[in-house]
């Protein structure tokens, strides 16, 4: 009876259905017993979306795919965007029934049938969402980056923890098969021993300047208050709200380094199975932007920070395409980006057993090769995501540090046991930020 609330109906539609089926059965449709391969209301996972655009909004149009899922609410500060999903919502399950909301807590507080929320807001809002959520007793499949801050994290895992919530970031290469296979080759030794790794990032430059105030719009119509979150409060620009490529480059809003290596360093670690780990020594490149930036593991494992992966005339690239990682080891490499048939490979040979090596991981983990089913697994038979709170926060607290050692120009010693800078007062003040109200954590 507790799964009951896992439904598109209320307790009382249902109930009310399911006694009908012993009074009159034949009349009962097969989809509310869950026959004909259909899911039976009963073990429909119900879910909401805070933040649904551009990433969010690929997330959300998978989630609509998933028979097993029920999708019935968003939040967003953007009238456009609610609207916009409630039209794909509505759309999908031939009905007007997607509520809309620009204030999450309001949404969460009056849809008590919720299981769990995809979080898809800006990097900002990401872990206090993520921890409001969970601290309401939902499972969150939250995007990356999903913590601003080494702080964040701890909180994040700390509430995951405590309130036993089912936590999956949006890490999704650790479920798409040719990165797995990169990743087995450098763990099962098929590379020989691997020495170094190669993470793509992006340069960005933090800027600190305000743009110039132009009037508010209509709340309904954008919520300047609650676009910004737990950020700083500034004046309303435009400029701002235009996507992730507005505000990315603004310290307080986006996570620079960690924006884009959330991607990558994430999957580097997992290729030397340093998942619940970070690097110990971080040395500065001597210049503005992070190419080149060097990263040392305390198994003395190399992962160099690379914004150049892109073949040019004449000159090898490290990989094809975006968000590319690369691992090499004494016996040969592995290099993969998005949108590959198959990884490039110092020998052809390595390639043969594809297949077999995804299998056999798979068989091994448990794990499917579809990032937002191995959450949706997770929150039936709560065992933990492939991307977990853990995960997500030993991978990004490596972008964090990263970050504070572009931002003091020098080089960084950390220790990942106590989670703190050695040596350095002045790093260490900066592992948090300051949150407004209410999104203080």
């Amino acid at each position: 009876m507790e799964n009951l609330k896992k439904t598109n109906f209320t307790r009382r539609q249902f109930l009310k259905a399911a006694g009908a089926a012993v009074a009159m059965p034949l009349f009962v449709p097969a989809r509310v017993l869950g026959r004909g391969g259909s899911v039976a209301p009963s073990e429909r996972i119900v879910m909401a979306g805070i933040g649904i655009g551009g990433r969010g909004g690929h997330d959300h149009g998978i989630l609509l795919e998933e028979e097993g899922v029920q999708f019935v609410a968003v939040c967003d500060a953007k009238k456009v965007r609610r609207d916009a999903v409630k039209e794909l919502t509505d759309k999908a399950y031939k009905n007007k029934d997607c509520a809309t909301y620009r204030d999450m807590r309001e949404m969460i507080a009056k849809h008590r049938d919720l299981d769990a929320v995809l979080i898809a807001t800006g990097d900002r809002c990401h872990t206090p969402a993520s921890i409001f959520a969970m601290q309401a007793g939902l499972d969150v499949f939250c995007e990356k980056p999903s913590s601003m801050t080494i702080a964040e994290g701890q909180a994040l895992t700390a509430t995951a923890r405590r309130y036993s919530r089912i936590f999956q970031s949006g890490m999704q290469r650790l479920s798409e098969a040719n990165f797995v296979f990169a990743d087995e080759l450098a763990r099962t030794g098929r590379l020989g021993k691997v020495h170094t790794v190669y993470a793509h990032i992006l340069t960005f430059q933090m800027k600190t300047e305000w743009l110039p105030a132009q009037p508010e719009p209509d709340p309904e119509e954008l919520d300047w208050n609650a676009w910004l979150g737990p950020a700083p409060w500034r004046p309303y620009n435009k400029a701002y709200t235009g996507g992730c490529g507005a505000w990315l480059n603004y310290f307080d809003f986006g996570t620079g380094v960690a924006g884009w290596g959330s991607h990558t360093i994430c999957q580097c670690q997992s290729g030397v199975d340093m998942l619940d780990t970070s690097p110990v020594e971080y040395i500065y490149p001597g210049k503005d932007d992070a190419d080149g930036f060097v990263c040392r593991f305390a198994n003395g494992v190399k992962m160099v920070l690379n914004a150049q992966g892109w073949p040019k005339p004449g000159v090898p690239g490290m990989w094809r395409g975006s968000c590319g990682v690369r691992y090499e080891g004494t016996e040969g490499w592995v290099a993969i980006a998005d949108g590959y048939q198959r990884p490039d490979v110092s020998s052809p040979a390595m390639l043969a057993e594809f297949d077999k090596i995804v299998r056999d991981y798979q068989a091994r983990t448990g794990r499917p090769m579809h990032h937002i089913r191995d959450f949706l697994n997770g929150v039936r038979s709560r065992r933990r995501c492939v991307a977990n709170d853990t995960v997500m926060h030993r991978t990004m607290s490596t972008n964090h540090v990263a970050n504070i050692a572009m931002l003091l120009k020098r080089n960084m010693k950390w220790d990942p046991v106590k989670e703190e800078f050695i040596g350095d007062a002045e790093a260490n003040r900066m592992r948090s930020r300051a949150h407004r109200e209410p999104w203080r954590i």
